[in-house]
C-alpha cells in the first residue's frame, strides 16, 4: 500500500462519486476505480458500496477513513518537518558569546533571528573568548560572538561591528573635568583588566595603546565580568578602557569620557570552517543581513 492509495480513497470517501474523485484528482475513472479495487483486495475487506447510482462506504470503509486522513496527515506533517530542517527553520542551535556582545549587538541578533525562526531553539552560553574557541573545537557551540584577534585556520572569523576604546573614571577623578584625553594622560595612573588568558585580543590592544602612548600600565587588578571591573573603577582601585558598549552599564559611581586614539575594538563571529548545519546557514544569513556583511 502506498500514499497514493490513501489518497484515492480519502477523495472517493469523500466524495461519494467515482466521477468527481477522479476530477479532483487529475486522473480518469477507470483507473481509478481499478486502484480502489486493488486496496480493497489487499485489505480483504468491502471499503464501499456501489450501486449505477449511489456509492456509500461500509462500516470497514468508515473506520479506515479515520485511519487514512491521519495517515496523510502525519506523512504531510513529516514532509513539513523535512522542509524545514533543511531550511534551517526547526532545530537547535548553540551560541557562545562574550558578555560584552550583550551591550549591543547580540539582543539585536537573536530578537531578529527568533523573530523570522521561531521554532529553532536557541541555547545561549556566556563564554570568554578563550573558552569559545574551545568549545568550537570540541562542538559544544556551533557558533561564537567573541573578542579577536584569533589565529585559528580551521575557524571562520567575521566582523560584526567595530567600536572605539572610552575610558572608565571614579566620578570624582580629576581626569574627569576633560572631555576627551590623550593616552599619555594616563601614564601614572592604576588599570583595572581584564586578564588576558581569558581574553587576549583585547588585553593586548589595550597594552599596545599604553606603550604607544610611551608607557606600560601599571596593572593593579584583574577581573573577568566588565560589570565587576566597572564597580572596581567606582571604588576608586582604578581606571579601565573598554569597548564604547560597555557605557551602557551605567554603573554608578563611574563616568566615560572619549580618548583621543584611531584604535578600536572588534566584535566578531566565529565557527567551524566545516560546520554545514542548515540552523547555522540560517543564523548566519540573518546576521549578514542585519550587519549589512552581504
Amino acid at each position: 500500500m502506498e500514499l497514493r492509495h490513501l489518497q484515492y480513497f480519502v477523495a472517493v470517501a469523500e466524495e461519494l462519486h467515482f466521477g468527481r474523485a477522479a476530477q479532483r484528482l487529475n486522473m480518469a475513472q477507470p483507473p481509478l476505480s481499478q486502484q480502489i479495487r486493488h486496496l480493497e483486495e489487499e485489505l480483504g475487506v468491502q471499503l464501499f458500496q456501489r450501486t449505477r447510482r449511489h456509492v456509500e462506504l461500509t462500516d470497514a470503509g468508515q473506520a479506515f477513513l479515520q485511519e487514512a486522513r491521519l495517515t496523510l496527515a502525519q506523512a504531510e506533517h513529516a514532509v513539513k518537518i523535512a522542509r524545514q530542517a533543511g531550511r534551517g527553520e526547526i532545530g537547535k542551535l548553540t551560541i557562545g558569546f562574550v558578555g560584552s556582545a550583550t551591550y549591543e549587538a547580540l539582543p539585536s541578533i537573536i530578537r531578529n533571528f527568533q523573530a523570522r525562526c521561531p521554532d529553532v531553539e536557541l541555547i545561549l552560553r556566556e563564554l570568554t573568548t578563550t573558552q569559545q574557541v574551545r568549545a568550537l573545537h570540541d562542538k559544544r557551540i556551533h557558533i561564537g560572538i567573541l573578542r579577536p584577534p584569533i589565529n585559528d585556520d580551521t575557524l571562520v572569523l567575521e566582523t560584526l561591528i567595530k567600536e572605539p576604546i572610552v575610558l572608565a573614571l571614579p566620578e570624582n577623578h580629576p581626569l574627569s573635568r576633560q572631555s576627551s584625553l590623550t593616552v599619555e594622560a594616563l601614564a601614572h595612573e592604576h588599570f583595572i583588566l581584564f586578564p588576558r588568558h581569558l581574553g587576549p585580543g583585547l588585553y593586548d590592544q589595550i597594552i599596545g595603546l599604553c606603550q604607544q602612548g610611551g608607557f606600560s600600565p601599571q596593572v593593579t587588578q584583574e577581573a573577568i565580568q566588565m560589570q565587576t571591573i566597572l564597580g572596581l573603577v567606582a571604588t576608586g582601585l582604578g581606571i579601565a578602557l573598554i569597548p564604547a558598549s560597555a557605557q551602557h552599564l551605567r554603573s554608578t559611581g563611574v563616568i566615560y569620557r572619549r580618548l583621543d586614539t584611531n584604535i578600536y575594538v572588534e566584535l566578531a563571529m566565529a565557527r567551524r570552517k566545516d560546520d554545514a548545519s542548515p540552523v547555522l546557514q540560517a543564523f548566519l544569513k540573518i546576521i549578514w543581513e542585519d550587519f549589512s556583511l552581504l
